[in-house]
């Protein structure tokens, strides 16, 4: 079998029959990299009674997707699943496989790699096809995929690449790639597959399964006034507070101001937590370390509020400010509310 004509797959990851944004978002990128091979674009879709979710795949970009349904898959277990994808991957030879880097894609996908012997790449926040020459061997490899991320604490951008163990698998953090504009009525192949799970011992089984539901949505949020360590106590954070609710806006942080405990981690915004691109984002004492700069440098628009006119923050921002937060934020407040 040629590899190189191996479909891109995307894993389409699903909770109680729900699937999340993320595989919509790995679709987009998905298209994009299928096209540019010339093959055909897959979503993975695993667990009990999920058929009808091929409809919203198909319309977000599949072409076909690959369907296990089998009751020890109604819930995530690492072993079944893991076992499962194996199996089906072997059967079917794809040449890039994309998780999510949520909680299920940083469990599955390095032990589904692991089980397979081949690389994988994670939280990435970008995926291209290049071409690369070995500096060792001279062996020149077409269109393999660059797989992109932050290194050394974001110091650094490295593209790494799984010229010769296939398939080539990456984890891709949630927010960084856009999906497409839905199709209705587009419709795809699914091709149904055994889990082959007979002998196979799972031993973990679920009892109960407990959620909470957070109370913050930054990806949904149209606006967003995020702070940093420069606000300088929890108390001054609800200025901010103050500020989006003038605005109809969410609060964000900076992981800075998150582990100063000036505000709770699920407001966290940058490179170790989610990104965001929201029309309006409101810096605020956020000095613009290139991890924060990684989860909201695609705002439509940055006003940034700082006290050091040379903050990195200033290069990304289309207006700033430099002056105190303490000054500034109650005149803009004043100013919305007048």
């Amino acid at each position: 079998m040629d590899r190189t004509k191996g479909e891109v797959w995307v894993f389409a990851e699903q909770e109680e029959g729900k699937l999340s944004e993320v595989p919509f978002e790995l679709l987009g990128k998905g298209r994009e990299l299928a096209d540019r091979l010339g093959v055909k674009l897959a979503a993975v879709v695993m667990g009990e009674g999920v058929e009808g979710l091929a409809a919203p795949l198909f319309e977000a970009g599949a072409d076909i997707v690959h369907l296990i349904d089998d009751k020890a898959l109604k819930v995530f277990r690492n072993k079944a699943y893991r076992h499962a994808l194996v199996e089906l991957v072997k059967e079917c030879s794809p040449q890039i496989f994309i998780f999510g880097a949520t909680h299920m894609g940083r469990d599955l996908a390095p032990a589904v790699a692991s089980a397979l012997k081949c690389g994988l790449t994670a939280d990435c926040t970008d995926l291209q096809i290049g071409d690369y020459t070995d500096n060792r061997t001279k062996e020149t490899f077409t269109n393999i995929l660059q797989q992109i991320r932050p290194a050394f604490g974001g110091n650094i951008i490295a593209t790494i690449v799984n010229a010769r163990s296939w398939p080539q698998m990456a984890t891709v953090r949630e927010g960084v790639m856009k999906p497409l504009e839905k199709v209705a009525g587009r419709t795809g192949e699914i091709v149904r597959h055994e889990a082959k799970l007979e002998g196979v011992e799972i031993p973990v089984e679920v009892l109960e399964i407990v959620r909470k539901v957070s109370s913050v949505n930054l990806k949904g949020s149209r606006i967003i006034v995020a702070g940093g360590a420069g606000v300088g106590s929890k108390e001054n954070f609800k200025l901010l507070h103050e500020l989006a609710a003038a605005l109809g806006g969410a609060v964000g942080a900076s992981r800075a101001a998150v582990d100063l405990g000036y505000c709770e981690h699920e407001r966290q915004i940058g490179q170790t937590g989610v990104t965001v691109r929201p029309a309006l984002f409101i810096s605020c004492g956020i000095s613009g370390a290139v991890q924060h700069l990684a989860g909201m440098q695609d705002s439509q628009k940055i006003i940034a509020i700082n006290t050091d006119k040379d903050a990195p923050i200033f290069k990304v921002a289309h207006y700033g400010i430099v002056g105190d937060l303490n000054t500034v934020v109650p005149m803009m407040i004043k100013a919305i509310k007048g």
